[in-house]
């Protein structure tokens, strides 16, 4: 009896570790295959043996072009997430607090254009860039990346700002601001949680996207890093660089590793906020 209750207390811990293994291991044996040499790619071992980073020398090469792929990706997955946010801060405020018709419809709208597969508009868009001469710029990644990040970015602060009382605003009126003195300097900093939980969940998304960049680009230069990571070439024709992608998928994934781990006290606020009055 005394070890089936003991079983019993250490059985959520050992689910826990578990789901924890299995989401990781894929990340794990990623960042093992990358620091092995290439001849060792296809090794079945735990730990890379030797270490090599031959794979990382070959991903930062002039010739791959990676560093420029990555400024890219952070130009535009940097000013969607901005643009997301500005938009989506006030329209998520006036879809909370404002009454008018049809606003449950509205917002019914919005979160229903970002369930289109990204397919289904890359095709027309492909088009409409070609005629305007948008093809091979930031805004032509950026304005498509736009119709799934802030649509998302919307549902999530309208959730927020209805928790948040109306008698904030009232008693920041009744102080002498105005409407939208009370929202700038009141609401906005008390909405500083949440805005930097759906900042954080907007920039993963736009940095992570792939099929809307592959179309609308092909010069090398104006590529992101997840397009150039598909196009990694081996030394012969035939060949697929696994242990290069897999570098650069490593490198790919720190900086979102990085952000969340110095930022998680925050988003963490931002997904609870609310959740207890």
């Amino acid at each position: 009896m005394i070890l089936t209750a003991k079983w019993r207390q250490w059985l959520p811990y050992l689910g826990i570790a578990a789901v924890v293994a299995y989401c990781l291991a894929p990340f794990y044996w990623m960042l093992v295959s990358s620091l092995r040499r290439s001849s060792d790619i296809f090794s079945t071992s735990l730990l890379p043996s030797p270490l090599s980073l031959e794979n990382y020398r070959s991903v930062f090469s002039p010739a791959q072009g990676f560093t420029r792929a990555l400024l890219n990706s952070l130009i535009v997955a940097g000013v969607t997430t901005a643009l997301s946010l500005l938009l989506a801060t006030f329209t998520a405020y006036a879809m909370a607090r404002l009454e008018f018709r049809c606003k449950r419809l509205i917002l019914t709208l919005i979160i229903a254009t970002s369930m289109f597969p990204v397919v289904s508009i890359v095709v027309p868009l492909l088009k409409l860039f070609t005629d305007i001469g948008w093809i091979n710029t930031y805004q032509a990644m950026i304005v498509p990346s736009m119709s799934f990040t802030l649509p998302l970015a919307v549902w999530n602060l309208t959730t927020f700002f209805r928790q948040m009382p109306d008698e904030l605003e009232h008693a920041a009126m009744v102080d002498g601001c105005t409407r939208g003195q009370a929202f700038r300097k009141v609401i906005v900093p008390l909405a500083a949680p949440g805005i930097f939980t759906t900042a954080i969940i907007t920039f993963i998304a736009a940095w992570n996207e792939f099929l809307i960049a592959l179309s609308m680009t092909n010069k090398p230069g104006m590529q992101t890093a997840t397009v150039a990571i598909s196009k990694f070439s081996g030394a012969t024709t035939y060949q697929t660089p696994f242990g290069s992608q897999m570098a650069a998928g490593v490198v790919v994934t720190i900086p979102l590793v990085v952000m969340v781990l110095l930022f998680q006290r925050r988003i963490v606020a931002g997904l609870t906020a609310g959740a207890a009055k």
